[in-house]
């Protein structure tokens, strides 16, 4: 299953905030993404949190960050 497929998980997704560390409370894809590689040379945590994080590593090493800017502005996503 590809989680950005299933609409309830993307907006858990672009909802989440990382819940400790030097970056508690930011919004994990505001998370800059030096830290994020940092995590993925380190280990992502288990969990659900760690497969975010892994998501997360995925859309920034690919310059995909822009998809989510509308939900940075507070606008909903797009209806299927």
């Amino acid at each position: 299953m590809n989680p950005l497929s299933d609409r309830e998980y993307f907006l858990k997704f672009v909802q989440t905030k990382m819940p400790y560390g030097k970056y508690t409370g930011t919004l994990l894809i505001d998370l800059p993404e030096p830290y994020v590689v940092w995590y993925h040379a380190k280990g992502f945590p288990a969990g659900e949190l760690g497969r975010m994080l892994g998501l997360l590593y995925e859309i920034k090493v690919n310059g995909l960050e822009y998809l989510f800017d509308q939900f940075r502005q507070g606008e909903q996503p797009p209806q299927p």
